[in-house]
């Protein structure tokens, strides 16, 4: 080989080794800085605009119906026995909602049922999405206000642990029907009787088919009556075939009660 060929082919095999090293050395700089990044924060969005983050929605169907069950079995379970752990101030139509609802993303293990007492019973797994003690909202899950949601909101006064029957209807519900045939379980009834200064609005909730003594029927609800000057209220459970007979007109869940207002849906499963 002649001495000039043979200094060029050293010069060409040392340069392709040099970028090779070069595009390797690139190369684990990228890998060591992907490993070495934070991992970003999810991002608080609400592209539905309809006021509540969509980390704390159920985007799932299994999340939905496990909730659902969850809800309704909690409330029913009301009507039998009131769980200890509803504080009793808060015992009224609306809270039976909120009480209900908290304790349907909660952590359903050995110690929440020993708090909630011996008759309930594991039903559907747990929501997946979120527990309460770690959800996005923790536990000021009800909207005070309209709007689209806002990261700011988490600090201020929009979202609370309190909701009266208004709040829950105008804030976190969104109407479905005033047909009862387009419920599903763990949707709310609301009336409103204007002349009732204090508590205008009633809530029930739509069970469906009730757990227990259901009469092989698919149209039960449940709710608090609220307290009175008389008493502190009651919870009861109907079936909605007996409240569209009831005496007074204004409590009948039919379309030709304007004291009724329909079927709400919570929007964290809408």
């Amino acid at each position: 080989m002649r001495p000039a060929l043979h200094i060029t082919l050293g010069l060409l095999l040392a340069a392709t080794f040099l970028n090779s090293a070069c595009r390797s050395g690139a190369q684990s700089k990228t890998r060591a800085a992907a490993v070495a990044a934070p991992v970003a924060e999810p991002r608080w969005a609400d592209e539905d605009r309809d006021g509540i983050p969509d980390r704390a929605e159920l985007r799932v169907y299994g999340d939905r119906e496990n909730f659902r069950r969850w809800f309704t079995a909690i409330a029913e379970a009301q009507f039998y026995r009131a769980s200890g752990a509803w504080n009793e101030e808060q015992r009224d139509c609306a809270g039976l909602v909120r009480f209900a609802w908290r304790e349907s993303l909660r952590t359903h293990d050995r110690a929440w049922f020993q708090k909630m007492g011996a008759e309930y019973e594991p039903l559907a797994p747990d929501v997946r999405a979120y527990t309460l003690e770690r959800g996005p909202l923790r536990e000021r899950l009800f909207r005070t206000s309209f709007g689209t949601f806002e990261e700011t909101d988490l600090t201020g006064e929009t979202f609370s642990e309190y909701a009266d029957a208004r709040t829950l209807k105008e804030f976190n519900c969104e109407f479905v029907s005033r047909e009862r045939a387009q419920a599903l379980p763990g949707d709310l009834l609301f009336f409103h009787q204007p002349w009732v200064q204090k508590y205008p609005y009633h809530v029930m909730i739509f069970m469906g088919a009730a757990r227990e003594a259901a009469e092989g029927a698919s149209d039960w609800v449940v709710y608090h009556t609220g307290a009175s000057p008389r008493d502190v209220g009651e919870v009861r459970k109907a079936r909605l075939s007996t409240l569209e007979r009831h005496p007074d007109r204004r409590w009948r869940p039919l379309v030709n009660n304007r004291n009724f207002l329909g079927f709400y849906r919570l929007k964290i499963l809408n």
